[in-house]
């Protein structure tokens, strides 16, 4: 078991680097190019080795997957040479920690929403709010958000396994097409989300068990798994089709919760007098209508 932990951290090592490297051109790098066809189009190992001032016999070790005995020093020249930014900058500190000979200790996770936490949740009532683990389980929303999720929530996939997950209803579902207006992009995302929280905690089995599924189940995820590529996700704005109210383009948040190690608050929040926000609004209604009905039949 160990080994073959070992083996795969190499091969991250070796992936992540190689195809850092194959993406940044001499030009890029600001080398001069002389006559002659390169057999390769981004930079040659000898070229790396010379932007981050060291030997091609070391960094030739390095890419082989010898990171555990890098120093930061080391580690900052890499990233410079290949032009990181900073997603991918700590996942090389990532790499190398859990390349490092005593290994990387699993992530404590937890799984479970704290009362106080889960009151603040349902007095959110005027922007849709969740909380998910690294995995993209949906451990707990208020009501709008799981009427701004209900495709997800009602997907057929999640109808005898739960917890509900974003991940595999979006490489999964062939909904998720409809829901998402700009799927590639949120599936780019979410990939190289993952792919970070590998570097992150690359002993957690329930994430290896994931992507291993999406990955022999789902092509449009093994190709993009095959990139490396790696990115925090912070804020920015989602495209969504929402069956009941119609496309929406909302602005998002997502913010880690300290005393919860791996889980995540997203929420949107749409501007005060924006369709989006009417829209939301009008969910709501719709949100607090069904849990009367709901209610009325228990």
């Amino acid at each position: 078991m160990a080994d073959n932990i070992k083996k795969d951290a190499a091969a991250e090592v070796r992936e992540f680097l190689s195809t850092r490297r194959a993406r940044l051109t001499p030009q890029q790098a600001g080398l001069p190019v002389y006559g002659g066809k390169r057999r390769v189009a981004g930079l040659r190992r000898e070229e790396v080795a010379l932007l981050a001032g060291m030997s091609v016999d070391y960094y030739v070790r390095l890419e082989r997957g010898n990171l555990g005995g890098a120093s930061d020093s080391v580690l900052e020249a890499l990233a410079h040479a290949l032009q990181l930014d900073e997603a991918e900058r700590t996942h090389l500190y990532d790499l190398a920690r859990a390349a490092a000979p005593s290994g990387r200790r699993p992530t404590a996770t937890s799984s479970r929403i704290r009362p106080t936490f889960m009151r603040l949740l349902d007095s959110m009532t005027e922007v849709p709010a969740y909380v998910r683990n690294a995995r993209f389980d949906i451990l707990a929303a208020n009501a709008l958000g799981r009427a701004l999720y209900a495709p997800v929530y009602d997907s057929p996939l999640f109808a005898q396994r739960g917890p509900v997950n974003s991940a595999r209803f979006m490489f999964l579902d062939p909904t998720s097409k409809d829901f998402w207006t700009d799927w590639d992009k949120g599936a780019d995302d979410a990939v190289a989300f993952l792919r970070t929280e590998t570097g992150r905690s690359p002993h957690d089995k329930a994430l290896t068990d994931l992507i291993g599924e999406l990955t022999a189940r789902s092509g449009d995820f093994a190709r993009r798994w095959a990139r490396h590529d790696v990115k925090f996700h912070r804020s920015g704005v989602k495209n969504l089709h929402h069956p009941l109210v119609g496309d929406l383009a909302l602005p998002y948040e997502a913010m880690e919760l300290p005393s919860d190690p791996g889980l995540r608050l997203n929420f949107y929040a749409p501007e005060p007098d924006s369709r989006e926000r009417e829209a939301l609004g009008l969910l709501a209604s719709w949100a607090d209508t069904g849990t009367a009905a709901r209610a009325a039949n228990d």
